[in-house]
């Protein structure tokens, strides 16, 4: 099963994308974590989606927002 969640946000610049899903890792470093988050959620995520047999990725165009993708293996 292939699932997405996308949003129409700022989007997040190519260079950033290959990171966006190490731990603590955020694309605003200047951002403070009341403002932006502790960069651990798309980390929690992958391991989530990893550990279940599936895989995650993301996509983004700036000024345009992201969409994130993954999948699950179907149930037997």
């Amino acid at each position: 099963m292939r699932f997405f969640v996308a949003d129409t946000g700022g989007g997040i610049a190519a260079e950033h994308l290959p990171r966006v899903f190490e731990r603590f890792y955020r694309v605003d470093a200047a951002r403070s974590r009341g403002e932006g988050g502790s960069g651990v959620g798309l980390t929690i995520a992958r391991g989530l989606v990893e550990r279940m047999g599936g895989q995650i990725s993301a996509e983004s165009t700036p000024g345009q927002g992201s969409r994130f993708a993954f999948t699950l293996p179907a149930a037997v």
